[in-house]
């Protein structure tokens, strides 16, 4: 008897962890990669496009140089 409440544990848990095992994770993981790709591949079309290189601006510097 012992061993057939043993086995019955071992299903059960083997089984749900199967269940549980798919979930939103995979669906989430391939939206942002091909979100990603995408957006590469415009930034890459831009770069490409463009004549001049992007430049970064902090606006911490833009607000000093204008309070001179």
């Amino acid at each position: 008897m012992n061993p057939i409440k043993s086995l019955f544990v071992i299903a059960a848990l083997t089984i749900s962890s199967f269940a549980m095992a798919e979930g939103g994770g995979d669906r989430s993981f391939a939206r942002m990669e091909a979100a990603r790709n995408n957006s590469m591949e415009s930034y890459q079309v831009a770069q490409t496009q463009s004549s001049q290189p992007p430049v970064a601006e902090s606006q911490a510097k833009a607000m000093d140089h204008k309070n001179c």
